[in-house]
């Protein structure tokens, strides 16, 4: 039993050195929600969230002020939504310094990308 306890205790995954990316990762804020949702809820519950994007951190209520969809009937649909405004891939080495001189409002640090699941 003890052997268990210390794998638990150890990190899963180690993070490599690298400047702070302010924002959550999209995954990361998809999967606070139970699918089928109201954009407006979104808005209302996680508006102020920031996420990131290959552009810099963006207010999740700025970016779904553009999209045309109301209702998203799967994680998958708005994954792809806010994607379709913001772009998809990594944070260019120039918004990283950005982000590390006006520092991380949340307190997050994180140095990689976080995997995205899909709705199956």
């Amino acid at each position: 039993m003890a052997d268990d306890d210390e794998e638990a205790a150890e990190p899963a995954v180690e993070l490599g050195p690298g400047a702070p990316v302010e924002g959550a990762p999209l995954a990361r804020v998809a999967s606070r929600f139970t699918w089928g949702i109201q954009r407006s809820e979104i808005v209302r519950r996680d508006g102020e969230t920031t996420i990131r994007t290959p552009k810099g951190p963006r207010r999740l209520a700025d970016i779904l002020a553009h999209a045309d969809v109301p209702y998203f009937e799967s994680r998958r649909e708005f994954v792809e939504t806010v994607r379709e405004q913001v772009g998809d891939g990594p944070v260019p080495a120039g918004e990283v310094a950005a982000a590390e001189d006006e520092g991380d409002a949340d307190g997050n640090e994180a140095t990689g990308d976080e995997a995205d699941e899909t709705d199956a």
